[in-house]
């Protein structure tokens, strides 16, 4: 007669040896989860520190073509600085050549949720009469000192900054826009009234994010060879 074969007997995970593959597996789970948050995190980070500089980027292109486009009306003065909101007025890029001009204001304004600063800008609608060009002066240095509900809708909150300086350079240095030492009164008033040579910007950022510290923006006259740097 044939031999009989004998029974295979399978043999199953113990409850240990479960156990352990289900530790072995979590950690592994709670491995790759590190992993993915942590660059999760640094992609968030990396595009957080990419839409500052382009907010700084497009802030300071904004200034830069500001400045350039510096028009003197010889009703108002085309540049001015009290310490607080630098005013200025500009030719109208929308109303082509030969058409209308802005009241623009540069200054500091609150943030309304955060209540930190911003650099902020404020311009006027396009201007056509006299009239209307004396209001929207007048209007924008209110704009800096205690803005009103139809002022806020007509500014820009820029980048976030803790303070902000100007100087202008005249005759070969920078010194105060407000400052005219040596100068009697009527030579002080001229020296504000003519345009610069030059305007340096000096921002102090706040002492968290990036960039910090401060940050320097030298602008020169056209008629002086030069441009915003």
């Amino acid at each position: 007669m044939p031999a009989r074969s004998r029974p295979v007997h399978w043999r199953g995970l113990t409850l240990i040896e479960l156990l352990v593959a289900l530790a072995l597996l979590s950690v592994l789970a709670l491995l790759s989860w590190r992993t993915l948050d942590g660059m999760t995190r640094a992609q968030q980070v990396t595009q957080e520190h990419a839409n500052r500089w382009r907010g700084w980027q497009t802030a300071l292109a904004q200034w830069d073509a500001d400045l350039d486009a510096l028009l003197d009306t010889e009703q108002v003065p085309p540049l001015d600085y009290d310490g607080r909101v630098l005013r200025l007025t500009r030719s109208d890029p929308d109303q082509g050549l030969g058409g209308g001009l802005r009241v623009i204001a540069w200054g500091l304004q609150p943030d309304p949720v955060s209540g930190t600063l911003r650099w902020a800008r404020w311009a006027s609608a396009p201007l056509q009469r006299t009239e209307a060009l004396e209001q929207a002066w007048l209007q924008a240095e209110q704009w800096g000192r205690n803005p009103s509900v139809q002022d806020r809708q007509q500014q820009v909150l820029l980048t976030q900054v803790a303070d902000w300086q100007l100087f202008y350079h005249r005759g070969g240095a920078w010194s105060n826009p407000q400052s005219a030492e040596g100068q009697n009164e009527a030579q002080d008033s001229a020296a504000r009234a003519s345009l610069p040579d030059g305007i340096r910007l000096l921002l102090t950022l706040p002492g968290t994010g990036n960039p910090t510290g401060q940050l320097v923006r030298d602008w020169l006259r056209l008629s002086q060879g030069g441009e915003g740097q």
